[in-house]
């Protein structure tokens, strides 16, 4: 098998086309290719008048491939490489392993032990996706909240309702069985070759489904609306977990528990710390949700080329560094999506993005946010960018007007430092319903001021970015965890055995994918170590 690397075609290509162009490539005829087979698909917009799909592919000739390949001189054709993921083992512990969290990191954990044969016992604090759907929609709709089933609680974690997307910043070969996992469980096939792939909030809740059913039948559990609520230890090492149902409080036996309880599990942090678990603080982002008109995005990105049927709802992923020191980025663009309330604690306002699969909605939104570090926290508790968190996100319960509403301002206001009183044409998608105000009465000050010079900064690259109707929907604070709970090179704590700190929740992933990823590596030392 031969691999292309940026064949470049146009938005309407056919399967032909791709032969073709694989055949020039190569320097052969057209009938010496057997198959061609999509291994990547992207866009190249650099040149607005000639947008065109930039392709990787793997073809099977019928001719000798080494002859074409000592041939061929040019760096995008090279042999292609299998990349198949190979099992750890067979897993002999004396006792099932627990995976405490059942998103990505803890359902791809669960996922490796299981096939491992390990029979995995999940703890997930919120409830299954059905459930938890009608949960959520009873806060958009009817503002009753959830404290352990909402947006960041509950089967599938804080990405089942997001955009669902995979790409990811980190080089890891097991990204690619991450893929195909999800690929194999209900997720578009088209994942495994587009250069951004995305799942789509509505087909999320299937794919998670079906993989909780693939754990289960290779004889793993889930215990949903469980909340570990401590840890049994003895000389250094795990010997069990207590969990709660209800009022019902329950004891495991066990050696080991991979640790996926998501960046918004504030009371396990809570109960870590006093557990002596080793923890440090840990810089994060905030900020407010951005929404324009997805036309406008569209028209910017794509130019004439902005109501292709090829090419669907554009996105972006902005960056600068401000003159205070300061980052300032965009982050979870959600093309055609909608904003979300994310909250995990009473009386609070948190905001986070959400498309489907068409990514189809009237609306482009993303958060815009600023990095913050420990310098900025105020204390040397480890817990306090949690504090930092929960003061701005009850001020923004309070400013919204209660029952869950965000407060809302324009970016033409937001620039001037005004509040806003009317809409304009950019009309604002979070429930249960938002209080147009001034959102800086909500953010520290050096938040708003790097917002407002990114803001002006972006819309040199995005055409609109600065538009006055732009909506600006606050708070964002939970891009990622303030805390990161310390392991070793061996994926262990660094002071008790048995105990992995997996995933976001952890520190040690920025997305669904990463995550998975992180999941997966914990199962593995797991496996490793009791083989």
């Amino acid at each position: 098998m031969i691999r292309i690397n940026d064949i470049k075609l146009p938005l309407d290509y056919k399967e032909e086309d791709l032969k073709n162009a694989c055949a020039s490539a190569l320097h052969i005829s057209t009938d010496k290719i057997k198959e061609a087979f999509l291994i990547k698909k992207g866009v190249d917009a650099r040149k607005k008048d000639d947008i065109r799909f930039s392709l990787t592919v793997d073809v099977n000739l019928s001719c000798n491939e080494q002859n074409i390949l000592s041939r061929c001189r040019s760096q995008n054709i090279r042999q292609s490489q299998p990349n198949n993921y190979t099992f750890p083992g067979k897993y002999s512990g004396k006792n099932r392993p627990v995976v405490v969290g059942s998103g990505p990191a803890g359902l791809f954990a669960a996922y490796i032990l299981a096939q491992c044969g390990a029979k995995p016992v999940v703890f997930e604090r919120g409830s299954d996706v059905d459930d938890r759907k009608k949960r959520i929609d009873d806060l958009r709709i009817n503002a009753v909240f959830d404290e352990n089933c909402n947006i960041q609680f509950g089967e599938g974690g804080a990405g089942t309702f997001s955009d669902g997307k995979l790409n990811t910043g980190i080089k890891d070969s097991r990204i690619k069985e991450v893929l195909r996992v999800f690929a194999a469980h209900g997720a578009p096939q088209e994942i495994l070759y587009s250069a951004k792939p995305h799942i789509g909030t509505d087909k999320l809740g299937i794919t998670v489904k079906n993989l909780r059913n693939k754990i289960i039948s290779l004889g793993g559990k889930f215990y949903f609306n469980c909340k570990m609520t401590s840890l049994k230890i003895k000389d250094g090492q795990i010997t069990g977990i207590y969990y709660q149902n209800g009022d019902t409080e329950s004891f495991l036996e066990c050696d080991d528990v991979i640790l996926a309880i998501g960046h918004s599990a504030r009371d396990t942090f809570e109960m870590l710390a006093q557990n002596n678990v080793p923890m440090a603080q840990k810089p994060f982002a905030i900020g407010a949700r951005i929404e324009h008109l997805q036309k406008m995005i569209n028209k910017a990105q794509y130019g004439r080329f902005a109501e292709s049927p090829y090419l669907g709802s554009a996105d972006y992923k902005l960056a600068a560094h401000a003159p205070n020191g300061r980052g300032v980025y965009t982050f979870c663009m959600c093309p055609g999506g909608y904003v979300m309330p994310s909250a995990s604690e009473r009386e609070t306002v948190v905001t986070n993005g959400m498309s489907e699969f068409a990514r189809d909605g009237e609306n482009a939104n993303s958060a815009l946010l600023v990095g913050v570090d420990p310098t900025d926290f105020g204390s040397e508790d480890v817990l306090a960018g949690v504090a930092l968190q929960r003061k701005i996100e009850r001020s923004a319960y309070i400013l919204g007007g209660g029952d869950y509403k965000a407060p809302v301002t324009l970016v033409g206001d937001f620039i001037k430092k005004n509040a806003s009183s009317t809409l304009g044409n950019v009309k604002p998608t979070y429930m249960p319903g938002i209080s147009l105000t001034d959102i800086r009465k909500c953010l520290p000050e050096y938040i708003c001021d790097t917002m407002a010079w990114g803001i002006e900064q972006f819309s040199k690259k995005i055409h609109g970015f600065d538009s006055p109707d732009a909506v600006l929907t606050a708070p964002e604070t939970r891009s990622s965890s303030p805390v990161r709970i310390l392991r070793g090179e061996d994926m262990q704590s660094l002071k008790i055995k048995g105990l992995y700190p997996c995933g976001e929740g952890a520190g040690y992933a920025g997305g669904i994918t990463s995550a998975a990823v992180d999941g997966i590596k914990c199962a593995e030392a797991v496996v490793m170590k009791r083989k």
